[in-house]
């Protein structure tokens, strides 16, 4: 038997497969992994820079995330006093109406207060209370997690 019949020789075959004239018929996907794996990591790192809102000094206390799926509106009180809805700065007496026209009838959305922790009591029970008067009744006060108690002052 001969080396160069159609069974045993090199006839332009190789394992079955034919070479076309255009390329090999394989695609190789390693640069596209590459790739997604490179934006993965930018994404990862650039995703809690972009998050923005109202600097606030929160207090710290012992406590654990409020679960919950829909996504909550913050109201922030800074150092002066001022009240912020996300980030649109509103007066006190006109809290309510404010959250109504963002929220219309969705009255069991919740609304996360967090109030600088130099901001007095009064200050902070009077705009829980403009939200509640508006009808909204899941209001939760936030704070950072972990850490001690701010020591009381006398």
């Amino acid at each position: 038997m001969g080396m160069g019949g159609p069974t045993g020789g090199n006839s332009g075959t190789r394992r079955g497969r034919t070479r076309s004239a255009g390329g090999f018929n394989d695609i190789n996907v390693t640069p596209f992994v590459d790739v997604m794996l490179v934006l993965l990591i930018i994404f990862m790192v650039a995703a809690p820079m972009m998050t923005t809102g109202v600097t606030v000094d929160l207090p710290k206390t012992k406590s654990s995330a409020v679960p919950g799926n829909d996504e909550p509106v913050n109201v922030s009180i800074k150092s002066d006093g001022t009240v912020w809805i996300q980030n649109t700065e509103v007066e006190v007496g006109a809290l309510g109406e404010k959250l109504q026209a963002i929220l219309g009838e969705k009255t069991d959305t919740r609304i996360f207060v967090r109030g600088d922790q130099s901001v007095g009591y009064g200050e902070v029970m009077g705009v829980i209370g403009e939200i509640n008067g508006a009808g909204f009744q899941k209001v939760a006060l936030l704070t950072d997690e972990g850490g001690k108690p701010p020591a009381r002052k006398r």
